[in-house]
C-alpha cells in the first residue's frame, strides 16, 4: 500500500488518493504466485511472502504484465528461487528479459491454455494485448472464480479495505474513470474486442482481483458494465472550458463563455480549467466526460501558450472520439493563437464546429457580451 505516491508513470500520471501494487498468493496442491510489486518495495515484499509460505513450496510464478509497478520484485525474488519457472505471454518474456537481463525458466502461454493446480481447480490464461501494454495478459482460477485482471479494472487508490463494497464509491468510480480515460482509452477498439472475448468464454466470475486499488467482489461485473460503457466513445452532457492567460483577458473571456454556453443549455454541466493550475490529468478526465470542449489561449510569439500546447497533445495521444470543439483567445499585435488551436484540435480528433472567438486588448463591456454570445451559439451547436 502506496499512500505516499503522488505521480506515476514518472511524472505522467497524477496519483492523488495514493496506489497499491497488488500480489497474490494461491495455496491449492500447487501454489502459485501472481505477479510481484514495484521495485522500492521488492525486500519488504519478499519479506513478508516468506512469512506466509516457504519460498522453496512455490511451484511457479505468474508474470501477467512485465511493467515494473509488477515486475520490479522479481530480481529479489528470483535470487532466493532461481529454479522456479515463471508463466507469460511471449511478449512479456522480451519485456522481462529487456528491463532485468535474466534468462529465467520462462514458459509462454496464450489464451485457453490451462494449468491443473489440483483440488479441482485450473488456472486459465487470456491474453490482453495493449491493456495496456503489448505483453500484458489475465490469469482466471476455476473454482473460486476469481479473474486476476492486472491492470485492467484496476485504480490508483490506496486503502486499508480491499474490496470495492467497503470503500468510498464516488472516490471508487472516479479514481476508476481516470484511470480509463488516462490510460486506457486510446486502446477502446482493443478493448471492445477484447471485452466480446471474455464475454464468449461464459467464465463465472466472483472476484476481480485487479493489480491497483480495491479488488471487486461485490457485483463485480460492475466494472465491466462500466468499461464496456466508457469504451463506446464516452460523454455525458457536459461541455469543458479549458484556458491558460497571461494577463487575465483571456480568463475574463472563458468565464463569460460559460455564463453564455449555461444561458444558452440550462440542463448542460459546465466546468472550467486552468490549466496552468489545475492537474492535466484530472482535466483529461473532465474531457473524457465531455461531448465538447471550448480551449482558450492568448497569442505569445505569434503561437500559443506552451501549457495548452502541452495539453492539446496529451488528448491527442488519448483519442478521444465524437467530441466537438472550440477556440477563444485574447492578443495583442497578431493574434494567431485561435486558428493555431483549431488546428491543433482538429489533428487532435476533435470536430471543430466554427473559427473561435478573438478579442484584441483587455475585454471591454463589448467584448465581454460578445463572449457571452459566442458561448450561447456554442451551446446550439453541441447541440446539434
Amino acid at each position: 500500500m502506496d499512500w505516499e505516491l503522488q505521480s506515476f508513470h514518472g511524472e505522467e500520471l497524477s496519483t492523488h488518493r495514493g496506489s497499491s501494487y497488488n500480489s497474490y498468493l494461491i495455496q491449492e496442491e500447487k501454489n502459485v504466485l501472481i505477479d510481484t510489486v514495484w521495485l522500492p518495495f521488492a525486500e519488504e515484499f519478499v519479506d513478508n511472502l516468506a512469512g506466509k509460505i516457504d519460498l522453496q513450496e512455490i511451484d511457479f510464478i505468474i508474470a501477467n504484465h512485465g511493467e515494473v509497478d509488477h515486475s520490479g520484485a522479481l530480481p529479489a525474488l528470483m535470487r532466493r528461487i532461481p529454479d522456479k519457472p515463471i508463466y507469460c505471454s511471449a511478449n512479456a518474456v522480451k519485456s522481462l528479459k529487456g528491463q532485468y537481463h535474466e534468462d529465467w525458466d520462462f514458459r509462454v502461454v496464450r489464451t485457453g491454455d490451462k494449468i491443473d493446480i489440483g483440488n479441482g481447480k485450473e488456472i486459465i490464461f487470456i491474453e490482453m494485448p495493449m491493456l495496456h501494454w503489448p505483453d500484458s495478459m489475465a490469469a482466471y482460477l476455476t473454482g473460486d472464480n476469481i479473474l486476476f485482471s492486472n491492470d485492467a479494472f484496476g485504480q490508483h487508490l490506496a486503502s486499508e479495505n480491499l474490496f470495492n463494497d467497503l470503500v468510498d464509491q464516488d472516490e471508487l468510480y472516479y479514481e476508476a474513470m481516470k484511470y480509463y480515460a488516462n490510460i486506457l482509452n486510446p486502446f477502446n477498439p482493443l478493448l471492445r474486442r477484447k471485452l466480446d472475448e471474455i464475454a464468449a468464454l461464459d467464465l463465472p466470475i466472483d472476484i476481480i482481483a485487479t493489480s491497483h486499488g480495491v479488488s471487486w467482489r461485490d457485483n463485480p461485473m460492475q466494472i465491466v458494465e462500466k468499461y464496456a460503457e466508457w469504451a463506446g466513445d464516452y460523454q455525458e452532457n457536459q461541455i469543458t472550458i479549458i484556458y491558460d492567460t497571461m494577463w487575465n483577458g483571456t480568463k475574463r473571456l472563458a468565464e463569460k463563455i460559460a455564463e453564455g454556453v449555461k444561458l444558452g443549455d440550462e440542463e448542460v454541466t459546465v466546468k472550467l480549467c486552468n490549466i496552468a493550475k489545475g492537474d492535466k490529468n484530472d482535466i483529461a478526465t473532465e474531457v473524457f466526460r465531455s461531448k465538447a470542449v471550448v480551449m482558450g489561449s492568448p497569442t505569445v510569439s505569434n503561437s500559443i501558450l506552451q501549457s495548452v500546447a502541452g495539453f492539446v497533445h496529451l488528448v491527442k495521444g488519448l483519442k478521444f472520439k465524437g467530441k466537438k470543439a472550440a477556440a477563444f483567445g485574447c492578443y495583442g499585435w497578431s493574434g494567431e493563437a485561435v486558428k493555431i488551436l483549431n488546428g491543433l484540435m482538429e489533428d487532435a480528433g476533435f470536430e471543430v464546429v466554427n473559427e473561435g472567438y478573438r478579442n484584441q486588448w483587455n475585454p471591454d463591456i463589448d467584448a465581454k457580451r460578445a463572449a457571452v454570445d459566442f458561448g450561447k451559439e456554442l451551446a446550439k451547436e453541441f447541440n446539434k
